[in-house]
């Protein structure tokens, strides 16, 4: 029996808002399942990983999967009404905790409404915005309504409790979780030295992010292969734009070979001699796998306008925050020239200086994730339950059955 709700089971409703919040979802329902002993219940909005856990969702999770001011002002009426309806639930059966992750533009919407109308149910949101990056005002506009922030980068609970943030706890990233399934076996890491060299191709998850970096990633690809000479290209694809890949690497003039799965995604990471690389996670998921790589990325006109007047860090790369260094080159916007890709990407594919001084680089990350501490989603986990019990009054811990 839950002794704040009388309920036979602790009723946690998660909203998860894209495939990286689904996977991080998914490891937190087996921690609390794991972390305690009575009977654990799910419900919200989430993806794949999560409803085969049992968690039937609302409504699919890609109709809040917005990337980009463009996207998010097209579709501004259905995120509206998804708020709405995901609120109304909450409120019609308020569950024992909140647990809002990543998706900061939906989720903290919702926050704000569930706060002013069930000031008691706690609420924990799962990966820190990007205050550090833009938009810093924004951790001190979550602390009336956020609990607990769980953070998956190591500088993130100092900037928040500089900028007047919620409670943060760095947890630690994911990624932690899964260093066998991306670190090179002495077989793999000799295949990195063989030729032809296997370099990735990673030009995003999002259908926007394929086509707008498309013609670009073509050109550096042809661009590199014609001064270096036959190179196994291996593009992993995400499953939902598959058909999507296929169309638009039609026109390439290399093209790359598709890897589906994500297990064949992290054979691919562990062969890899280099990698031409969106931003965005994947940068840090290569470095932790000891791969060079080379970033280039275009948004949207309108979002690239606002953005360079809001950003307030020297660097896009996820990786290059985390070390501390500008190790990756990264081209953004018009800066991400055929030219000026393929001469960086063609720099990390020799042995010298820029190859030389990733690889440094990325050895130091085991040490500023703390990769050696308890599991990400075990840590987060054990949050969660301590905010569920903080918010419970000494009565109520006793035993006695709350009024709904």
């Amino acid at each position: 029996m839950n002794a704040a709700t009388g309920r036979a089971a602790l009723d946690v409703f998660i909203v998860a808002g894209e495939e990286s919040g689904d996977q991080l979802g998914a490891h937190l329902m087996d921690a609390l399942v794991s972390e305690r002993a009575a009977p654990v219940a799910f419900r919200g909005v989430a993806g794949p990983r999560m409803t085969a856990r049992g968690l039937a969702s609302q409504f699919p999770m890609v109709e809040i999967a917005l990337l980009g001011i463009t996207s998010i002002i097209v579709h501004i009426p259905r995120v509206l009404r998804r708020i709405r309806e995901t609120v109304a639930a909450i409120l019609a059966d308020p569950p024992d905790v909140l647990v809002l992750i990543d998706a900061p533009g939906f989720n903290r919407r919702v926050a704000r409404q569930v706060r002013k109308l069930r000031p008691e149910i706690p609420i924990v949101f799962y990966v820190s915005p990007t205050v550090w990056a833009w938009r810093p005002g924004r951790a001190a506009e979550m602390r009336p309504y956020i609990d607990h922030l769980l953070a998956l980068l190591p500088f993130e609970p100092e900037v928040h409790r500089r900028l007047g943030g919620p409670p943060t706890t760095y947890v630690g990233h994911p990624i932690s979780e899964r260093l066998a399934e991306i670190r090179p076996g002495p077989e793999e890491a000799r295949r990195r030295t063989e030729a032809p060299p296997q370099v990735l191709v990673l030009p995003g998850s999002r259908r926007n992010e394929i086509t707008r970096l498309s013609p670009l990633y073509a050109g550096v690809l042809a661009r590199v292969e014609a001064e270096h000479g036959p190179i196994d290209w291996l593009l992993p694809a995400v499953a939902q734009h598959r058909d999507l890949i296929v169309r638009e690497i039609a026109s390439w003039p290399v093209k790359p070979r598709i890897v589906d799965g994500e297990a064949a995604k992290f054979a691919a990471f562990r062969s890899a001699h280099a990698a031409l690389a969106c931003s965005g996670t994947v940068t840090l998921e290569l470095a932790v796998a000891g791969v060079p790589q080379v970033v280039a990325y275009r948004g949207g006109w309108l979002e690239a306008q606002i953005v360079r007047r809001l950003i307030t860090v020297d660097t896009a790369v996820l990786a290059n925050l985390v070390v501390g260094e500008k190790v990756v080159p990264e081209f953004l916007q018009e800066y991400g020239t055929v030219d000026a890709v393929a001469t960086a990407l063609s720099a990390i594919l020799v042995e010298g200086p820029a190859r030389e001084r990733q690889i440094a680089a990325f050895a130091r990350i085991d040490g500023i994730m703390d990769f050696a501490g308890i599991a990400p989603s075990i840590k987060a986990a054990r949050i969660v339950l301590d905010c569920l019990r903080e918010s419970v009054p000494p009565e109520k811990e006793r035993g006695a059955e709350a009024p709904r």
